[in-house]
């Protein structure tokens, strides 16, 4: 008996343990530096992005998991890309069907790539938000005022809260890096799997 939807379960409970990791670190107080202050802006807009890039992830994975449900029971769609494979195998000759699996190839891997895009986004606003924290944390050094002792209190504080800003986006953006590019890689396999079970559909169907 075949199981449906594997690869969407695969989702689904990855993204319910690693939701109840994170939860448990909210719980735990372990992300306030990251939702409190000068971060929440910031923080807010990789969240956003992230979510972004998970519910594209989801959806792909959704789909690409039931055409490789129904390719491998030999039925799939015809509007979907193992059908329209499959239609365009009628006048192929061996030559052709090699152009049309590395076409199909192409077309698949190219439709998943914006989600490692935005995956690499992720890194690049926490690498923005360091850039900004360093600024904060050196808007607040005057060399000039060093030697004055109600001034270091102050110069301290600014060179604290800049290092915080920097440290906490970088981790945010690392952090939910990870977090995305483990269900790309959930996508990325069952991509593969789609594809092979595919062209081997085809070619069983071109010999028969």
């Amino acid at each position: 008996m075949q199981h449906r939807h594997l690869l969407f379960t695969r989702f689904l409970l990855t993204n319910v343990v690693l939701g109840a990791l994170a939860g448990a670190a909210y719980l735990q107080g372990w992300l306030d530096g990251m939702i409190h202050g000068h971060l929440r802006e910031l923080s807010g807009l990789i969240v956003l992005v992230f979510l972004f890039g998970l519910g594209l992830c989801g959806i792909r994975i959704w789909r690409h998991g039931a055409d490789l449900d129904a390719v491998k029971a030999s039925a799939p769609g015809a509007d979907s890309w193992a059908g329209r494979y499959m239609a365009q195998l009628t006048a192929a000759d061996s030559e052709g069907r090699a152009n049309l699996a590395g076409a199909l190839r192409l077309r698949l891997t190219d439709r998943i790539a914006g989600i490692r895009d935005i995956a690499n986004a992720l890194i690049f606003l926490g690498l923005v938000g360091t850039v900004i924290g360093f600024i904060v944390a050196l808007s607040g050094v005057d060399p000039e005022q060093a030697g004055e002792v109600e001034k270091v209190s102050s110069m301290v504080a600014t060179l604290i809260s800049g290092m915080s800003i920097a440290l906490h986006t970088t981790l945010v953006g690392a952090i939910l890096y990870v977090w995305l590019t483990l269900n790309y890689r959930i996508l990325v396999s069952g991509t593969v799997d789609l594809i092979a079970a595919t062209v081997e559909l085809g070619e069983r169907r071109a010999g028969a």
